[in-house]
């Protein structure tokens, strides 16, 4: 997943209620380094990056009782244009879009069934730098319980194509733009689905080894809600860092094909 073409997600960030907590929680778990932007209008956003490249960003809570979570960003030609289509697709524009100074134009969105998303319409800043190495991002999913209207919203507003895999009871959808996975869908039915929790997009980051991720995540203060366990794609975990931000881990499978 490192293609920077429209309709692709490019960047992922982290709203949060701790940035000095969460740059100990992501450095020391990642090897990220963190540059703070010095522009005061930037309110502290950070670049996290790894290898010396751009590999996610982070910056604070944009309102009072804002969650703490990943955003993932897709990239538009037209951020405006973009948010009106939401909007007349049955979504809702909850940040209008906005110049992040000479960086690009960002618009906070939700989709048809209010899993929030980001619209990024790239100035200067295009994207992520590293993309499916170790202690970078790989992947986006999209978790549902509406994902009939989630094709169509998705396909309206990205042209993005719905392909429907069998991976035991439950069936994934990957999204495919021009031939090429841009994300991924998982329904929310059955019961291990808790009934509160709201449907989302969930961030990937790859790692070389989960199970040894995850413990340092635990041992950082965090939390693994779901323990490292081997599935189609290869071996994962879902963490929380101690700010309560989730995102999941993979190693992914030589063999697995997207």
């Amino acid at each position: 997943m490192a293609n920077a073409s429209p309709g692709m997600p490019v960047w992922v960030d982290l709203a949060t209620s701790d940035l000095p907590g969460a740059t100990e929680f992501y450095t020391q778990l990642f090897g990220w380094t963190a540059h703070v932007s010095p522009e005061p209008e930037a309110m502290g956003y950070t670049i996290f990056n790894k290898d010396g490249k751009a590999a996610a960003g982070m910056g604070p809570l944009m309102g009072e009782g804002a969650p703490v979570a990943w955003s993932t960003q897709i990239h538009v030609i037209d951020a405006d244009k973009t948010a009106q289509d939401v909007t007349a697709n049955g979504g809702e524009v909850v940040l209008p879009p906005m110049d992040v100074m000479k960086f690009g134009r960002w618009a906070i969105c939700l989709d048809q069934g209010g899993a929030p998303f980001s619209l990024w319409q790239p100035y200067e800043m295009k994207g992520a730098e590293i993309f499916n190495e170790p202690g970078s991002y790989t992947w986006s999913e999209l978790t549902t319980r509406d994902p009939e209207g989630s094709k169509i919203f998705y396909n309206k507003i990205f042209g993005w194509v719905p392909s429907d895999r069998a991976d035991g009871p439950v069936t994934y959808t990957m999204f495919m733009l021009d031939g090429v996975a841009a994300a991924g869908m998982m329904p929310m039915a059955g019961e291990m689905w808790p009934p509160d929790l709201p449907n989302h997009w969930m961030v990937y980051f790859a790692v070389a080894d989960p199970d040894q991720t995850a413990a340092k995540a635990i041992e950082l203060g965090g939390a693994a809600p779901v323990a490292p366990q081997d599935i189609t794609p290869g071996r994962f975990a879902v963490l929380n860092d101690p700010q309560g931000g989730h995102f999941s881990i993979i190693r992914m499978s030589r063999d697995f094909q997207m």
